[in-house]
C-alpha cells in the first residue's frame, strides 16, 4: 500500500447533500470553535473573500459567520483531509463564535483525567487584556484598565516587580510560589506587550527564527 499520498488539494461534496463538513478552528489557541457546512459556493466564496461562508441547513441559503453580529470569521489557513471529504479552517475571530456569546459552540469537557494546560491560553490572555485596553468602560474596576489608566512606566515597573520575585523564590527553591510569581510576570509581560503594541506572536517569530539560525556569538564575541 502506498503511504506516501499527496495531500488532497480538491474538496469533495457529499453525492447527496452536496455538502461537506468544515471544522473552525482557532488560529492562536488551537480552540475548536464551531463544525460548519460548505457547498461548493460556499466554499469557493470563503477561499475568494478570505473570511468563513458556511451553507446554512436550517435557512438553506448561504450565510456569512458574522454577517448579523459582526464576529466575522478570518481565514488563516484551510486545510483538507486525507479522505477529502473535510475541511479543517484555521481563522482568527473577531468575537465570540457561539450565539450564545461564547467563544466556541463547544460545551465545557467533561474531564475524563485531570486537565492539562495549554500554552495557546497565552493568546486567550493576550486577546483579553487587548479588550481591556480597547474597551476600558466595560469593565472600569479591572485591575487590567487600571494598569493601562497608570501608564507604560508603571506597567514595566511591575514587570520588574514581578522578576524579581520570581528570582527570589527560584533561586530559594520555592517551588509552588514559584508557579504563582512566574503566572504573574507571564501576565504583566501580556500587559506590556499590549500598551507597546507588541504582539505575543512577534515574539515568538523571534525566538523560532533564534532556534532556526546557529547562534554565531561566540564569532563576535558578544
Amino acid at each position: 500500500m502506498d503511504i506516501s499520498q499527496p495531500t488532497p488539494t480538491t474538496l469533495r461534496f457529499d453525492p447527496v447533500t452536496g455538502l461537506a463538513p468544515a471544522v473552525i478552528q482557532d488560529a492562536d489557541t488551537g480552540q475548536v470553535l464551531m463544525l460548519g457546512y460548505v457547498n461548493e459556493e460556499a466554499w469557493a466564496r470563503t477561499q475568494a473573500e478570505g473570511r468563513v461562508t458556511f451553507f446554512s441547513r436550517s435557512k438553506n441559503r448561504l450565510w456569512t459567520k458574522g454577517e448579523t453580529s459582526g464576529n466575522f470569521l478570518a481565514v488563516i489557513s484551510t486545510h483538507i483531509d486525507c479522505d477529502a471529504d473535510t475541511v479543517l479552517i484555521r481563522v482568527i475571530p473577531a468575537g465570540p463564535t457561539c450565539h450564545r456569546g461564547t467563544t466556541s459552540c463547544f460545551e465545557q469537557p467533561q474531564q475524563l483525567h485531570a486537565p492539562v494546560a495549554n500554552i495557546g491560553f497565552l493568546a486567550e490572555l493576550e486577546r483579553l487584556v487587548s479588550e481591556r485596553k480597547q474597551f476600558p468602560e466595560r469593565t472600569p474596576d479591572s485591575y487590567t484598565v487600571q494598569l493601562f489608566q497608570k501608564g507604560i512606566a508603571k506597567i514595566a515597573q511591575k514587570v520588574g516587580e514581578e522578576a524579581v520575585e520570581t528570582v527570589i523564590d527560584a533561586v530559594g527553591g520555592q517551588h509552588e510560589t514559584l508557579k504563582g510569581e512566574v503566572a504573574d510576570l507571564l501576565y504583566h509581560l501580556v500587559v506590556l506587550l499590549v500598551a507597546t503594541g507588541v504582539s505575543f506572536n512577534e515574539v515568538l517569530a523571534v525566538l523560532q527564527e533564534r532556534h532556526r539560525t546557529p547562534s554565531t556569538r561566540h564569532l563576535t564575541g558578544r
